[in-house]
């Protein structure tokens, strides 16, 4: 703030008042100071940020004691896991007297650094100030040199963005194929059984393994079916409601109360689905005469299906209001009914916005966890019985993932597999949608 100010009276004063006199408009020149000013800064401060244990746990830990020479690399991080802890004042594994002196050196090398990251920020921050302020002239372009900042800003943060993706693909991809160096990609994707457990050590006995994703990658689609048979018409039929024939009064309660659902936790849903809804479905399914296993897709899907109701409705209501008025107008002045409006109009309108939100629903869907371990268990059956206990693939990464496991076991490396696997069904649903949103436009823009 102090160095818009500064950047901005700079300007004003040589203007001489008339602000015509200068290139760009006041503010500009503001902007630019406060620009020159915080951005060395923060950089130098997120730079500071970043080494800043990393350097002061090594001063530490270059004046260990002579009794700390033969440790190991492994005992000395657990050594500098005691200061750290010791110096912040929570409990330490020992009790030593060294430690207090290192952990009291610690806090006063953190202490200094700390000092000295403000000094240094402010000094690049003053330093960018006086810059920019010598910089400021009646000829000075301060309205492009804004924008080309900004611009650049942009362009930094979608290029993280991009490699960020590139680099979670290619992790995922190479531990991927590390798994297919063990189990050919055949077995993995045409195999009818998944049973992951084999044998550590040579002499256990134990399993072999088998890893086809075909009955996990069925229950992942089968509750996200039963999910989005739930979501859609629920979330549309009263996204349609709110935005075209709800009053306004009841509209502006209806609709946070609907979005309150998107902020209630998962495992409250879980909850719900194994002590509410998983006793009903299989009550009834006795009445009737059904086999109903205590844990059931149908249990899964159908709460999954009220958790993302939100999604399709919120996103298809913001849509469908976005639908010129003059479009809604010209139907009725051409005889049709509010009904017919909202069918041959309104919606052929709004199908983009709403194939995005029924999307996202999808994938929100095939990416749920907690729901399907409290209420459709960790079976992995090949069935299309939505009254049976049915696994999916996200509950399966979690599952080879908890515990101690050997990294470089089959078992383990599968979660990458899986999870490479759910990266392609979402890159394809994705295509999915362009696809459909392409040929709509082009029918109808």
């Amino acid at each position: 703030m102090s160095s818009y100010w500064f950047g901005w009276r700079k300007a004003k004063v040589i203007s001489g008042g008339d602000f015509q006199k200068l290139h760009s408009r006041l503010p500009y020149y503001g902007y630019m100071s406060a620009l020159w000013s915080g951005l060395p800064a923060l950089m130098i401060l997120l730079l500071w940020l970043s080494f800043e244990t990393t350097i002061v746990s090594s001063l530490v830990m270059s004046d260990l004691p002579p009794a700390y020479e033969g440790y190991s690399e492994q005992q000395k991080g657990l050594l500098l896991n005691d200061i750290k802890n010791l110096s912040e004042g929570r409990q330490t594994s020992g009790k030593k007297p060294e430690l207090k002196i290192l952990s009291d050196r610690y806090t006063q090398l953190k202490a200094i650094a700390n000092m000295a990251n403000i000094a240094v920020v402010l000094a690049i921050a003053i330093i960018g100030g006086v810059f920019a302020s010598q910089k400021i002239k009646v000829e000075t372009r301060a309205r492009n040199n804004v924008e080309k900042i900004v611009k650049g800003l942009l362009i930094a943060s979608s290029t993280i963005a991009i490699f960020t993706t590139i680099g979670i693909v290619l992790s995922v991809l190479f531990e991927a194929v590390r798994f297919f160096e063990k189990i050919p990609v055949v077995d993995f994707l045409f195999g009818l059984e998944w049973s992951p457990q084999t044998a550590i050590r040579e002499d256990q006995v134990g399993s072999s393994g088998a890893f086809g994703i075909v009955p996990v990658l069925t229950g992942t689609l089968l509750i996200s079916f039963i999910a989005m048979m739930v979501a859609v018409p629920i979330g549309l039929m009263s996204a349609i409601y709110l935005s075209e024939y709800a009053p306004k009064t009841f509209r502006s309660i209806a609709k946070p109360l609907l979005e309150v659902l998107a902020g209630v936790p998962t495992v409250v849903y879980g909850f719900f689905a194994a002590l509410v809804v998983a006793p009903m479905i299989r009550d009834a399914g006795v009445t009737l005469g059904l086999d109903v296993s205590a844990e059931s897709a149908l249990a899964a899907g159908l709460v999954m299906g009220i958790m993302i109701i939100p999604f399709v409705s919120s996103l298809s209501d913001d849509v469908i209001n976005a639908v010129p008025q003059a479009m809604r107008d010209g139907a009725y002045a051409l005889g049709a009914t509010r009904s017919e409006t909202v069918r041959q109009v309104i919606l052929p309108a709004a199908l983009p916005g709403i194939v995005g939100g029924v999307l996202l629903a999808v994938s929100r869907a095939i990416g749920e966890t907690m729901i399907v371990v409290m209420a459709a268990g960790l079976s992995a059956n090949l069935t299309a019985n939505p009254l049976e206990a049915v696994t999916t693939v996200t509950v399966q990464i979690v599952t080879l993932l908890v515990g101690d496991q050997e990294f470089d076991s089959a078992k383990t490396l599968a979660a990458f597999a899986l999870g490479l696997t759910l990266f392609v069904v979402t890159l394809a649903l994705n295509v999915l949608a362009l696809y459909i949103v392409r040929k709509y436009r082009e029918q109808y823009e």
